[in-house]
């Protein structure tokens, strides 16, 4: 089983797969800088190297850069959206920089605009970063809770996107469960979690899928409240992630973005995944 966790890159972005290794993942997920502003360090080539060193030494492989927080890809703002666009350009070359395949983005949000003008900005944010950055590194669209205004929360409104795509070869999708759950996709039976996969092969297509998000959701099935919780401890419960597990879903990258705080460590709701996985 590919597991691992979204860890912090604080002293140097090697310092990622010390944490990695040291919580037992064999997979891993980064931001490729703060997460909180626009403006990035260059990478320094001595990290870059001992990043790619240890992942090799470590066998931690893939690797997964999210994108920052300020992104917004559905901006009606002019100024966010350029900046968005320039920053996804960034994190393109840097994950090139870092030999790492993949990036993960959330498509964010219209802001009462419509979802028109939000497919419109996605897309055109999306064909033009691919058509300036030039490299094999795949963009994973990550699916979303359903919050107010938010874009991508429906497999059809990502099939849409993804369809628009004029490099479809770059791109893929990141499935997160709470987000999942939130939207209204059931994923607690294991006749609801087939019925959601399947539909989801419908739609957009499996074969699609590169990475899953493994959180449990503190709001309930189609609340649209985009808050993770810690697995098991959430709606979708221990019995849900055992049958999440025996699932398809299973043969895919997994990784934790659950909670920080005191009532479980990241190792462990590593343990609990690796426990109900049984």
């Amino acid at each position: 089983m590919k597991l691992g966790l979204h860890l912090s890159i604080k002293g140097s972005i090697d310092r990622a797969v010390d944490r990695a290794v040291e919580n037992d993942c064999n997979i891993l997920q980064i931001f490729s800088r703060n997460p909180r502003r626009w403006h990035s360090k260059k990478l320094v080539l001595n990290e870059i190297e001992s990043f790619k060193a240890k992942l090799r030494k470590n066998g931690i492989c893939p690797v997964f850069i999210h994108t920052p927080y300020l992104l917004n890809l559905s901006s009606p703002k002019e100024d966010v959206y350029r900046k968005s666009v320039i920053a996804l350009k960034s994190e393109l070359r840097r994950a090139f920089e870092l030999s790492v395949p993949y990036i993960v983005t959330h498509l964010g949000s219209h802001l009462g605009f419509g979802k028109r003008e939000g497919f419109t900005r996605i897309v055109g944010a999306i064909n033009e970063s691919f058509s300036v950055v030039e490299n094999d590194v795949t963009l994973l669209l990550e699916n979303t809770a359903g919050t107010r205004n938010s874009m991508g929360s429906s497999f059809e409104d990502i099939e849409y996107i993804v369809s628009r795509i004029e490099d479809g070869a770059r791109v893929g999708i990141c499935f997160d469960t709470s987000h999942a759950f939130a939207a209204g996709y059931d994923l607690v039976s294991q006749g609801a979690i087939e019925y959601t996969l399947q539909k989801f092969d419908e739609i957009i297509g499996l074969n699609e899928l590169k990475l899953v998000h493994l959180n449990d959701s503190k709001g309930g099935l189609n609340s649209g409240v985009d808050k993770h919780e810690h697995i098991g401890l959430g709606k979708i419960g221990e019995s849900g992630f055992r049958n999440i597990l025996k699932s398809r879903l299973r043969q895919l990258p997994l990784i934790l973005e659950t909670p920080i705080d005191k009532r479980r460590s990241d190792i462990d709701n590593l343990r609990k995944v690796r426990e109900l996985a049984k």
